[in-house]
């Protein structure tokens, strides 16, 4: 900052810095039902949250590198490449992402049994969800005032 007082320079700092802490928590919702995904986007944003919908792993892959989520809720049915495998891959890419599945199929228990084998346990949320329970997960794990890498 050179040019500035010590002064100015702490009070530009102190207000970067409560900047960051207010800085919106970024929710990403992979569902390939659209109007799902769009809908909890829609949600999400309405209730202060940084939303973005992806209809697909492989769209929500494309997002992370630019746009790292604080919160991923996926559906586990997803097209090429299903939710548990992409949640995985995502805690490997972003550690301090919280995963959320949610899945209308029962098929899915084989899938989630495959991946607790292999040490990664995940909860899963029957669809349909309300909304309340996603905001009420979100509110619980990012509490005011919390601060976000």
């Amino acid at each position: 900052m050179g040019s500035l007082s010590p002064l100015v320079e702490r009070q530009v700092f102190a207000r970067g810095r409560a900047g960051d802490q207010r800085r919106k928590k970024r929710v990403l919702i992979v569902d390939d039902e659209h109007v799902i995904a769009d809908t909890l986007a829609i949600i999400f944003s309405s209730a202060g949250y940084e939303s973005r919908a992806a209809y697909s792993a492989q769209d929500a892959l494309g997002l992370i590198p630019s746009w790292p989520p604080h919160l991923a809720i996926v559906d586990v049915i997803l097209p090429a490449m299903n939710g548990i495998d992409f949640a995985i891959l995502l805690k490997a890419i972003s550690p301090d992402c919280a995963v959320q599945l949610f899945s209308g199929q029962l098929n899915t228990i084989g899938l989630l049994e495959a991946a607790r084998q292999r040490g990664h346990a995940f909860e899963v949320f029957a669809k349909p969800v309300h909304p309340r329970e996603l905001l009420a997960l979100a509110s619980a794990l990012f509490p005011p005032g919390s601060v976000l890498n």
